[in-house]
């Protein structure tokens, strides 16, 4: 957070209007100007982006949506909201995304005849094989609604368009600006579409099912009377948050080209070690890093991934685990009958990996000790 954030905060608390009103709206025409995208609406979160676009398509009991067991639980989690049941595949071993092999399988086998769509995870900013699940899609008659909470500002080359941008491939893509998040609002999110039917429906869902902006009423074009004209939901972002986020937005690029630089720091001074493996990156993309994830190779040390994130917490540097799969925990088990080991490769990846700090304000200082460190507590513990 910098001077840029803080006079757009004072400037909007000072106006008198710090709910949802012409920051918001500002803040959906500057990141649809940002990614492509004809539509987006802000909303108070990513879950909340999430549950908006799977009720939109008119998803319910009964039918059942395809995505990945490793994922953060907002993504499995929104469906249980609908009575949607999630069909896990496993992923793939490079990118740790979505694979579209499995896909084919689970749609092959016939088991699951009640899948309706597709809803992809760009892990750690990585742009799923989106021609693949395209054609896929198309092939099966399937919507696809994108979680892209780690990959605002990701890009990839598609057949016939070229680079585009995450946030104009799908029907429906739902981003997060989280604290954590390249960029932020503190909390919020935002869905982006091409369909403007689903765009209205949308916007009026996000704020109880008025049949117009709530701030309108208190404006000189507004009118006290509203009416209702659908089932709606409580998930409209603030202009004190929206504030946050244009300011954070408009340094969007150099903040992710700062974790771009950490990102190539740590791949070139970790390819060389034995017990490290580091990220997979494929050509023909822009990765916005919003994660940076090593893994061990447990054969090759004398200590397993807990006690090597225990011991660099000790030294100073904070590490997290992204991401339990959910098929492991105890909720996805009862509800839909999933059990370990039915996704091998994400619960290999997740046995052995860790994710290291990324984000823009580090300084090359920095850098450089997570680097001396990791490296040297790899040394001491080789086999």
């Amino acid at each position: 957070m910098g001077p840029e954030e803080e006079r757009e905060v004072v400037e909007t608390l000072r106006s008198g209007w710090i709910t949802t009103g012409p920051k918001a709206k500002q803040f959906e025409k500057e990141f649809a100007r940002y990614v492509g995208a004809r539509n987006a609406l802000a909303v108070a979160h990513c879950t909340g982006a999430l549950h908006l676009a799977l009720w939109a398509l008119g998803f319910g009991p009964g039918d059942e949506v395809i995505t990945t067991p490793f994922t953060f639980t907002a993504t499995a989690e929104v469906m249980g909201y609908l009575g949607i049941k999630p069909v896990f595949v496993d992923v793939d071993p490079g990118t740790f995304n979505l694979s579209p092999a499995r896909v084919e399988e689970a749609l092959e086998g016939g088991r699951h005849r009640r899948v309706r769509a597709l809803l992809p995870v760009h892990f750690a900013g990585h742009p799923c094989d989106m021609d693949r699940l395209l054609a896929i899609a198309r092939q099966y008659e399937l919507k696809i609604v994108e979680d892209a909470a780690h990959a605002a500002g990701a890009a990839r080359y598609l057949d016939g368009r070229g680079l585009t941008r995450i946030g104009t491939v799908g029907d429906l893509t739902c981003f997060s600006f989280y604290a954590t998040k390249n960029f932020t609002s503190a909390e919020g999110g935002m869905i982006t579409t091409a369909d403007d039917a689903l765009a209205e429906k949308i916007a009026v869902a996000s704020l109880h099912g008025m049949n117009k902006d709530a701030w309108k009423r208190y404006d000189t074009t507004g009118s006290w009377f509203y009416e209702i004209h659908d089932l709606g939901f409580k998930y409209n972002l603030s202009d004190v948050h929206a504030a946050i986020g244009l300011a954070q937005l408009r340094r969007a690029d150099q903040l992710m080209h700062r974790r771009a630089e950490i990102a190539n720091r740590y791949s070139s001074a970790f390819r060389a070690c034995e017990v490290l493996q580091i990220p997979y990156a494929e050509t023909g993309i822009e990765h916005p890093w919003h994660l940076y994830v090593l893994r061990l190779k447990p054969d090759l040390l004398r200590i397993g991934r807990g006690q090597f994130v225990e011991l660099l917490k000790e030294r100073g540097v904070g590490t997290s685990v992204h991401c339990i799969p959910l098929h492991t925990m105890h909720y996805y088990q009862r509800a839909y009958g999933y059990r370990n080991g039915d996704f091998p490769v994400a619960e290999d990846i997740y046995n052995r990996c860790f994710s290291l700090p990324i984000y823009a304000s580090m300084s090359d200082e920095d850098v450089a000790y997570v680097i001396e460190t990791v490296l040297s507590l790899a040394g001491e513990n080789r086999r």
